[in-house]
């Protein structure tokens, strides 16, 4: 996901969707990767012009490419980067807001305790054995872009940036989850629940664990947990919501602030109403080419 606003750094965002010929290149790859001659027969453009409008695509960070040897050649294949974009306006009266932003890898987690089903793999392979929790210390989990467990948790410990003088007005957390089947089953419910410095926030219901056709990112080689759902949660004077939808009543002011760092656990508890598992994906896996987004909203001076 892009969060965009005014700063002049979006300029080149902005550009690429200012075209109605990159706008139908965005609509063709949403269906399927494509190469620059697939994309200028698809268009009746020459290959030349196609390859300019990709690249500006590619520079608003909306496209991504990468060569591939096929067919006894080298084509350029592009997809989609992001598949959803915000744009922040300025509110009147809401004064400036300082964003800081955290991106914190699916492997980087502190602490765990997890059960079978689980498992963690790069983009490339398996980390350890499948079924095996005792992997899930290995230094090479680092470099994991998927996990999954069928009951327990993962917490991960993110810098706390906000200075005295700060006020602290909204917390925003982002990833892309699904349940945990030995397989993959669309029907298969699990509630996530998720804390932040052990502060409940309330829970969230994962109608499945995938189930139709392949993750968009998810490398070919990998044959099960294919993607997730992208889930904001904002945690505001308001209250909690997940894409809108009220959790609970936290609010920024009822989570205790440790001086250094964020705690923040994804936990499926074996008491839960669905126990079925829990999948994180991270760069390289499911829908959304991204980590874990840790975002925190501040007002006032520093």
């Amino acid at each position: 996901m892009i969060r965009a606003n005014l700063e002049r750094k979006w300029l080149p965002l902005y550009e690429a969707l200012a075209s109605d010929v990159r706008l139908h290149i965005l609509e063709l790859l949403s269906g399927q990767p494509m190469n620059v001659k697939e994309l200028a027969a698809a268009l009746g453009l020459s290959s030349a012009i196609v390859t300019m409008h990709t690249k500006k695509l590619e520079k608003g960070g909306l496209i991504q490419t990468k060569l591939v040897r096929k067919g006894g050649g080298t084509h350029k294949i592009c997809s989609l980067a992001v598949s959803r974009i915000e744009l922040d306006l300025p509110q009147a009266g809401s004064g400036k807001r300082e964003c800081q932003e955290v991106a914190v890898p699916v492997g980087h987690y502190t602490g765990f305790e997890v059960y079978p089903p689980c498992g963690l793999a790069t983009t490339e392979r398996i980390i350890g054995q499948f079924d095996d929790p005792r992997y899930f210390m290995e230094p090479e989990r680092m470099h994991a872009q998927i996990l999954w467990f069928g009951r327990g948790y993962v917490e991960y410990r993110i810098p706390n940036y906000v200075l005295p003088g700060q006020t602290l007005e909204e917390i925003e957390i982002s990833f892309e989850i699904g349940s945990e089947y030995p397989g993959v089953r669309a029907d298969w419910p699990s509630d996530i629940h998720f804390y932040l410095n052990d502060t409940p926030l309330g829970y969230w219901t994962s109608p499945g664990d995938s189930g139709e056709g392949r993750g968009r990112l998810t490398p070919a080689w990998w044959t099960v947990n294919q993607y997730g759902w992208l889930k904001v949660i904002r945690i505001t004077n308001g209250g909690t919501f997940i894409d809108g939808q009220r959790l609970s009543g936290v609010t920024p002011q009822d989570i205790v602030m440790a001086r250094n760092d964020w705690q923040l656990r994804l936990a499926v508890p074996g008491d839960a109403g669905h126990v079925g598992g829990l999948t994180v994906y991270g760069e390289g896996f499911g829908n959304y080419n991204q980590s874990i987004l840790f975002r925190t909203y501040l007002s006032g001076g520093g």
